[in-house]
């Protein structure tokens, strides 16, 4: 398991609530940690292989939508890092990626196929997800009749915040903000139609794209059980919340406990961290035919 790295020979990284991101000069080392977070609070028990999952899944992911958008990925092979970094190899190998630097764009790109999570909510609320008026009498974790744009803010601490697309247009612009819209519904069509095929639904999901001499790329992971709701085709079944492949497993446990969800975090005891460990690697192997490096 593997909470931090520890490379001597460079500088310390930007620790995020799951990776760690080293700055080489021209480009980034981004390590991918074991580390679960709930409730915005880093738990201090380490999920094994997690990062594996989310660093392999985010690769396959990668190479089967640059015909969508390009990415940000230079290398994952550890045996064709930069020396000062082969040392390190046990640390790194399978759960880390050499990637360009981008100027990221300060919004969440979050598309939603299904009506689950905090959309549900709103809609119940409101009738609209983000702005965008639905037809009424959808159940809880119905498919919508097209995927929809559901951007939020990009918080370094706490809860992202939902925005409207005219809230986009003020921040990045207006063409700007329509591709980002296109882009990552494609990215959403192509990825639910692969998994989709596999038996697996795709409820939602988020996307960062950051921006290298004008050009706009995807950035950070895509399709990974952190960054989207995956559910279970076969047990799929409108009106009421699904079983997902992620860290919900966590999130009950923790629900059962007497905790304000703020620091510091519980443990997690053994079985609740075998449970989630097995639930990531599940997800891996259905989507992407193998078993996780």
């Amino acid at each position: 398991m593997l909470l931090e790295t520890h490379i001597p020979g460079l500088a310390l990284p930007k620790r995020g609530k799951v990776r760690d991101v080293y700055d080489l000069g021209d480009k980034l080392l981004m390590v991918v940690s074991d580390r679960v977070s709930a409730f915005d609070v880093v738990l201090p028990t380490a999920i094994p292989d997690k990062g594996r999952v989310l660093n392999q899944l985010s690769l396959f992911w990668f190479g089967l939508t640059e015909g969508v958008v390009k990415n940000h990925v230079l290398e994952w092979d550890v045996g064709n890092y930069p020396e000062v970094l082969k040392q390190y190899a046990d640390q790194l190998r399978g759960r880390s990626m050499l990637v360009r630097k981008a100027t990221p764009f300060p919004v969440e790109c979050v598309v939603r196929g299904y009506l689950s999570g905090s959309g549900w909510e709103e809609y119940r609320r409101k009738g609209s997800v983000c702005g965008i008026v639905l037809p009424p009498g959808l159940r809880e974790s119905e498919r919508l009749q097209e995927p929809i744009f559901t951007p939020t803010t990009k918080a370094e601490e706490g809860h992202d915040v939902a925005i409207s697309m005219t809230q986009v247009i003020e921040i990045v612009g207006e063409e700007t903000a329509e591709e980002l819209r296109r882009v990552g519904i494609a990215l959403y069509k192509k990825g639910a139609a692969l998994a989709g095929n596999k038996g697996i639904i795709i409820a939602d999901t988020k996307f960062e794209f950051g921006s290298i001499e004008g050009e706009m790329i995807l950035i950070d992971e895509i399709l990974t059980p952190d960054s989207s709701r995956f559910w279970s085709a076969q047990g799929y079944q409108p009106g009421r919340g699904q079983d997902s492949f992620d860290k919900q497993i966590v999130r009950d446990y923790l629900n059962t406990l007497d905790w304000n969800k703020t620091y510091p975090g519980p443990e997690l005891p053994p079985q609740i961290v075998e449970k989630t460990s097995k639930r990531y690697r599940e997800i891996f192997e259905i989507l992407a035919g193998r078993n996780i490096e």
